[in-house]
């Protein structure tokens, strides 16, 4: 009868799961994959924004050079707001222009 009831009990304590050690080596595996992780992450987020500006500016030059075929400027300055006006520009690309300006028909990122 004794040696049920320890077989009982020892059985019981037997509980199946992660130790602390397990857990703790698993978070650290996890946090190095991170570290190694995350800077490139950056990294390709800033290439993709860079990517992106570039292709939004020759879109814009691309809309500038049309502008200049199609108008008689007469020696008027072109604005992203007449480009608009006519046809040339959506509003969302009016809106993201204002970080660019055309110079001598060439269009030029803003100093930030």
């Amino acid at each position: 009868m004794k040696k049920k009831i320890l077989n009982l009990i020892s059985k019981k304590s037997k509980v199946k799961g992660f130790t602390l050690i397990e857990m703790v080596v698993v978070v650290a595996i996890i946090m190095m994959l991170l570290v190694i992780i995350a800077p490139n992450l950056a990294k390709q987020k800033n290439n993709a924004n860079r990517k992106t500006d570039d292709a939004f500016k020759s879109t814009l030059q691309t809309q500038v050079t049309l502008y200049e075929d199609d108008k008689d400027r007469n020696g008027k300055t072109i604005s992203f707001q007449n480009m608009f006006a006519d046809g040339y520009l959506t509003k969302k690309q009016l809106t993201k222009s204002k970080d660019y300006a055309v110079k001598d028909g060439i269009v030029e990122k803003n100093a930030k």
